[in-house]
């Protein structure tokens, strides 16, 4: 735990330097993380700072230490969660705006190695825009936070308030989906053989 309970307590008596101290400890790693769920960096201060707005107006909830970090990451999946459900529509709109920009730049990209880069990344662009649209955001989410975030299954049993058995089958088939995506993406993309 980066701050021990004594500051949590302070804090939940309304200490306002103790929640600072707790916010500054925390920030990157909150940061980091939603910026990962919502993958829309101009738009991760914005949900940390309702994270932190969450914390605040319900810190007097909190009774034991070893609670605090799983309950401060269901607070950050929890806010993520909104805010994909809110942009959900919008992000459509933003995916068709960003091929054309993709293609406005493979336009004007010229030169053979610049070019070939850019056919490149706009395939790997595409590849990763087909895989997250394959699987559900709660597919998602649940892997980054255990393979991006380095959460353990104890952690994420806290977070999603699941026994350990059912966590192991909601990521086995989580990664499934996520494989059978890939496989489908992939099979996609190979050019036709002669046989």
């Amino acid at each position: 735990m980066l701050v021990d309970f004594e500051l949590i307590k302070r804090a939940q008596a309304g200490e306002g330097a103790a929640f600072n101290e707790i916010v500054l400890a925390y920030r990157k790693r909150i940061l980091g993380t939603i910026n990962r769920l919502i993958a829309r960096p101009e738009d991760v201060e914005d949900v940390a700072q309702e994270v932190f707005l969450r914390l605040y107006f319900s810190l007097d909830q909190l009774r034991t230490a070893e609670v605090f970090e799983p309950w401060l990451y269901r607070l950050t999946v929890n806010a993520a969660y909104d805010y994909l459900r809110k942009q959900r529509r919008r992000q459509e709109y933003r995916m068709s705006d960003l091929s054309e920009q993709q293609m406005m730049m493979a336009d004007a990209v010229a030169g053979g190695r610049a070019e070939q880069d850019e056919r490149e990344s706009k395939k790997t662009r595409e590849s990763v825009d087909a895989l997250l649209g394959a699987v559900s955001e709660a597919d998602r989410i649940l892997l980054m936070l255990k393979e991006l975030e380095g959460l353990s299954l104890k952690e994420l049993e806290k977070i999603y308030n699941i026994n350990e058995n059912a966590l192991k089958v909601r990521l086995f088939r989580a990664r499934q989906r996520v494989l059978k995506a890939f496989e489908s993406v992939a099979k996609r993309k190979e050019p036709a053989r002669a046989g």
